[in-house]
């Protein structure tokens, strides 16, 4: 049984699911005996619509893996538009530029590799939405310098807030995540939260998905 939704609840919501494209089943089923942290099919719907609804023209991501969450968002990008993602492992990054070739999307995609907080600083925004799945331990070091990136009512979107359950103490009995992890995300929830330029509501699909609006 899922430890924040139920998986029967799970199951209902992917079999709803008709976002995806033959590009992320094949990622997605690759990925079933590899088991890297790709978004699962239901957040990344989510990170569409929400780039279709903010009519994103710019995205960041920080996180690129091999490219799985960057398709769901640089589909929802006009033709000229651009997703700037971000990727430590230089072997991931070049699996990524392949998938978003398989999924005709190179032209809208730029792949950085290297150190995202060292990224950050020479990246120029504007962004209408930023999209946060890299190291956990830099959510929240990260934060003011993505905010200040974000255009007045774009949306930062944090990925795995909930973790598992575990920030919220006792909720899980035996704890398996790592306890710097648990703290550094239990931090940023409440930075985030609490941030004066930021409208922030948590929403429990998967892992925990946090929506931050940036006030005009």
């Amino acid at each position: 049984m899922g430890r924040i939704v139920p998986d029967a609840i799970e199951r209902y919501l992917a079999g709803l699911n008709r976002s995806g494209s033959d590009v992320l089943d094949a990622i997605a089923r690759g990925n079933e005996q590899r088991g890297l942290p790709l978004v699962d099919a239901e957040v990344g719907a989510l990170l569409r619509v929400l780039a279709i609804t903010v009519n994103a023209s710019r995205i960041l991501e920080i996180g690129t893996a091999i490219g799985y969450s960057g398709i769901w968002l640089a589909a929802a990008l006009p033709p000229d538009g651009m997703l700037i993602t971000m990727e430590m492992s230089e072997e991931r990054a070049g699996e990524a530029r392949e998938n978003f070739a398989r999924a005709g999307l190179t032209s809208r995609v730029s792949v950085l590799v290297g150190d995202a907080q060292l990224k950050l600083a020479k990246v120029s925004g504007p962004f209408d939405l930023i999209f946060q799945d890299g190291d956990k331990q830099l959510y929240t070091p990260m934060l003011d310098r993505l905010v200040a990136l974000l255009r007045p009512r774009g949306l930062l979107v944090t990925d795995n807030v909930l973790w598992d359950g575990e920030v919220a103490p006792g909720f899980v009995e035996v704890p398996k995540r790592s306890p710097e992890e648990t703290r550094a995300i239990a931090e940023y929830n409440q930075r985030v939260a609490a941030h004066p330029h930021l409208l922030t509501s948590i929403v429990p699909l998967r892992d925990g998905v946090s929506i931050a609006v940036k006030k005009p």
